[in-house]
């Protein structure tokens, strides 16, 4: 399994390295009412070819819903291939069948993760199971589901695990409940684990503004992708030796970043990240899951940064 993606380098169409390629389409896996697949297709590539397709990564695909998937893209036949991550829905035993149809069209699509739900408490007997499934050109991303209740000893040791195993672990960002919404301290755990690691992670769904605020409709709290960008950065800057434990003071580090809502400090902080630094945040923070990332281009270049 391949752990840490390529980073730096020049940016791309136009995109700082930074942003480019930092947003996962994950409207097809989204909590609420099924997606029309020839609609969600179509947006993707319509986004894709637009003004901020350099913003794009790749379309996160339920393995439950491949075959259609792979039907869809045979009607529309894509100039380039298609990136897309597999999301695993129907049991770790169907990964190798999945993976043998999306090599089998490698003139639509390709595939560099297959994304997993895992216990909370993951154990490296699991692990191993997801390495016998998983082959080595392939990124394993593997998610312990979090407890609602922020404070978990036994989620943060599980992501210990997915880290050490040589997976990328992934961090859910929100959903159709409050309880899917980590809370600062959980994140900042998260990513201090990481930092310290030296290891990549991927963020799912519930970034859908730059900034951290509350829903008024649900009085959800949601967590910003910008706030997000500035505590890795932070967090990469306070990491200690590899090999060594996170401390309190890592921790630390990032929950300021995580718990402003201050837009214009947040974004000069982004801005002034210098091409190293940029590809080292990028190294560590592969993707953000998003649901509409055509609106979440427009609000990066209401900010400037694209």
């Amino acid at each position: 399994m391949s752990t840490v993606p390529q980073a730096g380098g020049a940016p791309v169409d136009g995109v700082p390295t930074l942003l480019a390629r930092i947003l996962d389409d994950a409207v097809l896996v989204s909590p609420g009412p099924r997606r029309e697949m020839a609609d969600v297709v179509g947006a993707h590539l319509e986004a894709r070819a637009g003004e901020y397709g350099g913003l794009l990564g790749a379309l996160v695909v339920p393995v439950s819903r491949l075959q259609e998937f792979v039907g869809e893209l045979v009607k529309r036949r894509p100039a380039a291939p298609v990136p897309v991550a597999l999301s695993v829905d129907t049991g770790l035993g169907g990964v190798p069948k999945a993976l043998s149809l999306t090599s089998s069209r490698a003139a639509l699509l390709t595939t560099g993760t297959v994304e997993m739900p895992a216990p909370h408490d993951v154990d490296s007997v699991w692990l191993e199971r997801v390495t016998e499934f998983v082959p080595d050109e392939v990124v394993a991303v593997v998610e312990p589901r979090r407890p609602d209740a922020d404070g978990s000893q036994d989620w943060i040791e599980g992501v210990q695990r997915v880290v050490d195993h040589g997976c990328r672990p992934k961090l859910r960002c929100g959903g159709d409940r409050a309880g899917a919404f980590p809370g600062v301290t959980d994140v900042s755990r998260f990513l201090a684990v990481v930092a310290a690691a030296g290891r990549s992670f991927t963020a799912s769904i519930g970034l859908q503004s730059a900034v951290r605020h509350v829903d008024p409709g649900t009085g959800f709290d949601h967590h910003g992708w910008l706030n997000l960008l500035v505590a890795v950065t932070r967090a990469l800057r306070a990491a200690p030796p590899e090999g060594d434990e996170a401390g309190d003071e890592l921790v630390e580090a990032v929950r300021d970043a995580l718990d402003t809502a201050d837009t214009a400090a947040l974004s000069r902080e982004v801005a002034g990240v210098d091409e190293a630094t940029a590809g080292r945040v990028r190294a560590h923070l592969s993707s953000l899951g998003s649901t509409a990332p055509a609106d979440q281009g427009a609000e990066m270049a209401r900010l400037g940064l694209v």
